[in-house]
């Protein structure tokens, strides 16, 4: 069932619907209006289906609803003419609005709301962490008290005011089966109203008036909704019970909000509605996904990269030194090698125990992160099959162990970098790009310094000629152990202070988040 112009009934859908039982019912778009077209949602014979309409902003002086209704697979009818509704006043009057709790009050709150008294008289959800919604335009803040008969609380939800901000209360930190109000900007006015998340789905507003004594306020880019309702209600969530707090914020369209634009603020822990006040914090980042960055960061940026270091650069030294039974610089790859694997094998595993399988949204990341997944296994399966030393098709191992690894590494960069732009792991830009960047040439500095380093071994005049020998060809054996040269051990230990403080940086931006 749509509703369309009365006048031209080939035009576009005009309006949009709620539903009063999302059970029974569901939401369609038709055209570019969201929600203008209203189906049933399971294949069991019904009577009716209820709906209410909402007109926009600009209606047309009369609209008709048409209907398609089906008996059977080959019986149906389409376009059923349905009654025609006329613009009360002709043309002057207010659009019709469905109940009062899609209405706002055109008086604006008696001052702008502000940050004094959080955790003394009111409880507070900011983001940014101590931001003042009385001064920055970019603070979104959530505040409620008790009032003094205790039988309602008052709420004050404030943010930017491009589209709609919005406050949840959740019995979990999981979208789904949430108590929802929203602040949406209307093209200038705002509506105040409740609504229902039961999944990861769009709002279904409430039929009921539950919300009173609204006031809001847009202008300075911030846009500000207050309003009360009573402790107990028969249909909402009851507010004397624990609750985490969610706020998000995204654009909107003819009172027709959109998806976040960014991840939902959760605090950290549930709160009592009407208990004591407290200044309450809250992350836009999932643990799990924090530690997913975490552990995908400490793999490729610090175990990955040191150990191609040290296969690269430290392999021909210690010649006739084991340690438990294989070469040191063997042992010391073999085993950052087999940790990294562990690390991203765990980290691979995180996004899908939060998402509840595959994510939509994360873009060219996952694809690129489910191809660093399987060369990373297939690496240490190649080399634990790897043929003997004098065997002819070594050649052919070493060719490929280095080619996979080195596509394996690269693509991992590529993939730290799409993974710090991500919605559910938003690092500050430009700061970690940057940083990014920073990090992959301090790689490149280390290793062309080594080289420069090995190159002028191999040609000065001042090493012996055992030592040229050794250099060009490097599987020459020799009764002398040789050490590592002073310089290369400098520069390994500063590289290793370098990667180190890239991973703590990174590793301390996320824990803020």
């Amino acid at each position: 069932m749509e509703a369309r112009d009365a006048g031209t009934l080939d035009s576009s859908a005009v309006g949009f619907f709620m539903l009063t039982d999302p059970h029974e019912s569901r939401l369609l778009q038709c055209g570019h209006t969201q929600g203008s077209g209203v189906s049933h949602r399971s294949s069991t014979k019904k009577t009716c289906i209820k709906a209410v309409w909402k007109s926009p902003q600009e209606p047309p002086l009369s609209v008709q609803f048409l209907a398609t209704v089906v008996h059977e697979y080959k019986v149906y009818w389409v376009r059923i003419p349905g009654p025609v509704v006329s613009l009360r006043g002709g043309g002057t009057a207010a659009p019709f609005t469905d109940s009062p709790s899609l209405t706002t009050s055109s008086s604006a709150p008696p001052t702008l709301f502000t940050s004094v008294g959080c955790g003394h008289s009111k409880t507070c959800l900011r983001d940014p962490v101590g931001c003042h919604p009385d001064s920055d335009p970019h603070c979104f803040f959530l505040s409620f008290t008790t009032d003094e008969a205790g039988q309602s609380v008052m709420f004050e939800l404030s943010g930017p005011a491009e589209g709609y901000v919005s406050a949840a209360l959740s019995l979990d930190k999981w979208m789904g089966n949430d108590d929802v109000y929203l602040c949406v900007n209307d093209g200038g006015r705002v509506t105040i109203s409740a609504a229902h998340v039961s999944g990861r789905t769009h709002p279904e507003l409430a039929t009921q008036d539950n919300l009173w004594g609204q006031s809001w306020r847009l202008a300075d880019g911030v846009i500000q909704c207050r309003f009360h309702r009573n402790i107990i209600l028969s249909n909402r969530f009851t507010l004397n019970q624990s609750y985490y707090l969610f706020m998000a914020n995204g654009s909107s369209h003819h009172s027709l909000i959109h998806r976040h634009d960014y991840q939902p603020l959760i605090s950290t822990n549930q709160q009592l509605i009407t208990g004591p006040p407290v200044d309450l914090t809250g992350s836009r980042s999932p643990l799990l996904i924090k530690f997913h960055g975490v552990l995908m960061l400490t793999a490729w940026m610090w175990t990955v990269s040191t150990a191609v270091i040290i296969a690269r650069h430290y392999k021909y030294f210690w010649l006739h030194t084991t340690l438990l039974g294989k070469r040191p610089w063997f042992q010391f790859h073999r085993t950052m090698m087999v940790l990294a694997v562990v690390l991203t094998c765990v980290a691979f595993s995180l996004p899908f125990i939060y998402r509840r399988g595959w994510s939509k949204r994360a873009g060219v990341h996952a694809y690129i992160g489910c191809t660093v997944m399987a060369l990373s296994v297939i690496q240490p399966i190649m080399a634990t099959l790897r043929p003997v030393p004098d065997s002819p098709r070594r050649i052919i191992f070493s060719w490929l162990h280095l080619g996979a690894g080195s596509v394996t590494h690269i693509l991992a960069m590529v993939c730290v970098f799409l993974g710090v732009a991500q919605q559910a792991l938003l690092l500050p830009s430009p700061w970690s790009p940057a940083v990014l960047t920073g990090w992959v040439l301090w790689i490149m500095f280390t290793d062309l310094l080594l080289l420069i380093h090995t190159y002028t071994l191999r040609n000065t005049g001042n090493d012996d000629n055992d030592d040229k020998e050794h250099m060009l060809c490097p599987h020459t054996e020799r009764g002398q152990q040789r050490e590592i040269p002073q310089l290369k051990n400098v520069v390994f230990i500063v590289f290793m202070i370098g990667n180190t403080g890239f991973l703590s940086a990174f590793i301390k931006a996320i824990a803020s988040l």
